[in-house]
């Protein structure tokens, strides 16, 4: 049995015997009597040992340190008038592990900066234990979505020669001192993946629905609580749809993930919203139950110079069309303006990745972000390219090599009728939905510059 299962059995009765192992949080001792409340990982709700002086151990008992795990034999003892439901008066407790005096985790507050510094021992604090359960949950709710909605996994490679982005921000992978590529393992210039997406194209061609979640990796020297050098990323990819359908489905998939956490993270989000974001919850109910607004890039640019005609201030103040908007003209649209999450369409191509689906027009592409209150960005999508012709200007108009390429340019020749997909970042969304303000923080060993701790 464990305490998850002790606290919310409701057909426990007073004198109930039950048995658990277990780590102790704190242990306050007295002449005969003494409190120990302990914790066992199954849930963030802790538990109450009473002992007395009755065991042979007691005076061993007395003496337990913090993170000690011990095995727990006793009776049950209901206390509806308490906020904890229930204790457990202990008959006998087997001391398994005692913890050394210098553990660092001793009964104080802890700031995060020092709780990244033992990554391998915060996920045994409430507040790493409510991240990571949710973190888990959300994974699984991502997998259930597209699994029952028919949508096949694909694994795609983690070394690859191809920078989907175009950003040039790729860790080397070689087996060389000299960068003598021709002579390396591959034969070739290897990196670390920055994205899925290039490979699930191909196979969204095969089974029309497809999904990579898998690491990805930035070489961007960025100390920022944004940036890590290793991240997790869900990238679907629809063959034979379109941008609207694209909307369609990041609106769906950002709900069911969070009405999941709603019911299987109930005490973890209310842990997250008392700790970590006030209001956690309302922003996040607000998300599941609006309807998101839909606007082009061009009507948000008139927003946005509508509020400078208004004596609104931005760091970015020359709004004009072309702005690359940040994360202060993302979050007045959703926040201030329309007070609810919103997809903007149609960006300017100059600002835009080679593969999106450039518009009748010619200067702007079938793609689209989503908003939210909170911090702008979650979402990047687009209807992907599929004229062959113009695809490979648009790769030589940026100065990508089209050799490496090649094999996915030559998609387009072999029968390729539309695609759509769009790219979230996990931790980017966990951030979200738990109120971590620093992505260092949900990551269980983050891989920053200058930081391979683990």
């Amino acid at each position: 049995m464990n305490i998850n299962q002790l606290v919310k059995d409701k057909k426990l009765k007073n004198d109930d015997i039950v048995s658990f192992t277990a780590r102790v949080r704190t242990n306050r001792a007295g002449k005969s009597v003494g409190f120990l409340v302990v914790n066992d990982g199954s849930t963030i709700l802790d538990l109450q040992i009473v002992y007395k002086d009755s065991l042979k151990n007691f005076a061993e008992l007395s003496q337990l340190r913090i993170s000690s795990v011990i095995n727990i034999n006793g009776k049950i003892l209901l206390t509806p008038e308490k906020e904890q439901k229930l204790e457990v008066q202990a008959s006998e407790i087997e001391i398994l592990s005692s913890a050394s005096l210098d553990y660092p985790l001793q009964k104080k507050e802890h700031s995060l900066e020092f709780l990244r510094e033992i990554s391998h021992l915060r996920p045994r604090t409430k507040t790493f234990q409510s991240i990571f359960k949710i973190r888990s949950s959300a994974a699984f709710a991502i997998h259930k979505f597209f699994q029952e909605d028919g949508f096949v996994y694909v694994n795609s490679p983690i070394i690859t020669e191809n920078d989907a982005e175009g950003a040039g921000e790729s860790f080397i992978v070689t087996t060389l001192d000299n960068g003598d590529y021709p002579k390396d393992f591959f034969g070739k210039k290897a990196c670390l993946t920055v994205s899925g997406q290039l490979n699930a194209e191909a196979y969204a061609q095969a089974f029309k629905k497809v999904y990579t979640f898998g690491p990805t990796f930035r070489a961007e020297n960025s100390n920022t609580s944004k940036h890590a050098a290793e991240f997790w990323m869900i990238e679907p990819e629809v063959a034979f749809e379109d941008l609207k359908y694209n909307i369609d489905l990041i609106e769906n998939m950002v709900k069911y993930v969070i009405n999941y956490i709603f019911e299987v993270c109930k005490e973890e989000l209310e842990f997250c919203d008392s700790n970590l974001e006030n209001g956690l919850i309302d922003k996040l109910n607000l998300v599941r139950n609006s309807n998101f607004e839909k606007i082009t890039y061009t009507e948000a640019i008139k927003i946005l110079q509508d509020a400078v005609k208004n004596n609104h201030e931005f760091e970015e103040s020359d709004i004009k069309f072309g702005l690359d908007l940040g994360t202060e003209h993302e979050r007045f649209i959703c926040e201030k303006h329309f007070k609810r999450p919103i997809f903007i369409t149609d960006y300017p191509k100059e600002i835009k990745a080679f593969y999106m689906k450039l518009n009748p027009d010619d200067k702007t592409v079938a793609a689209t972000d989503l908003l939210v209150p909170g911090i702008g960005e979650l979402v990047g999508g687009s209807q992907r390219e599929d004229d062959f012709d113009k695809l490979s200007k648009r790769c030589k108009d940026l100065g990508i090599d089209t050799d490496s390429l090649s094999w996915y340019n030559d998609l387009r020749k072999y029968g390729y009728y539309k695609s759509a997909g769009f790219g979230l970042g996990f931790e980017r969304l966990i951030m979200y939905i738990t109120g971590a303000g620093n992505i260092r923080d949900v990551i269980p060993f983050p891989r920053t510059p200058k930081n391979l701790l683990f």
